[in-house]
C-alpha cells in the first residue's frame, strides 16, 4: 500500500495533474462551503440554470456525469433549501422537470462570483502567456486521450 500522498500512478506527470485537480477542488469547495455551496451544487445551479428549459434528472444526471440516485439526493437538498422545484412532466407521469426557484437563481448568481475569486486567486501566479501554453498543453492532452482504441473510452470523453 502506497503512503497517503504517494504516487498514484505510473506517471509523475499525471500524478501531478491529479494533485492540482483534488487540490483546486479542495480550494474552491472551501471558498464556496462559507455560502452552503459546493462544487457538486453549483455545478448542479449552473446546468439548470444555463438550460433553456426545465430538465429531467435523468438529464441533469447525464449532464453532470455522475448517478442518478447521487442527482436525486442533490435535488432533494437542493429543493429542501427552496432552491429548486420539482415540475410535473407534461407527458411522463413518472417523470419531474427541475427548474431553479428565484432563491436559487440568486444562490446560483452569488455562488458563481465566490467560485470566480476561488479561481481567479488560484490562478493568479500564471501570466497570460502561461494560462495559453497550459490550455495548449491540456488540448495536447484531450487529443492524444481520443486516439484510445474502441471500448476502452475514458470517463468525461462522453
Amino acid at each position: 500500500m502506497q503512503p497517503r500522498g504517494g504516487p498514484g500512478s505510473s506517471d509523475i506527470l499525471i500524478d501531478e495533474l491529479f494533485k492540482t485537480t483534488t487540490r483546486l477542488r479542495t480550494f474552491v469547495d472551501g471558498r464556496l462551503s462559507a455560502h452552503g455551496m459546493s462544487v457538486s451544487r453549483l455545478r448542479a445551479l449552473r446546468t439548470l440554470a444555463t438550460s433553456p428549459e426545465p430538465m429531467r434528472m435523468r438529464d441533469l444526471s447525464d449532464v453532470l456525469r455522475i448517478a442518478a440516485r447521487t442527482v436525486t439526493g442533490m435535488v432533494d437538498a437542493l429543493e429542501r433549501e427552496g432552491l429548486v422545484e420539482r415540475l410535473p412532466h407534461p407527458t411522463d407521469r413518472r417523470a419531474y422537470l427541475l427548474t431553479l426557484t428565484d432563491l436559487g437563481r440568486a444562490r446560483h448568481a452569488e455562488a458563481e462570483e465566490v467560485d470566480r475569486e476561488a479561481l481567479a486567486a488560484a490562478t493568479s501566479g500564471l501570466s497570460e502567456q502561461d494560462r495559453a501554453r497550459l490550455r495548449e498543453l491540456l488540448a495536447v492532452l484531450r487529443t492524444s486521450m481520443r486516439a484510445v482504441p474502441a471500448g476502452a473510452e475514458c470517463e468525461g470523453d462522453r
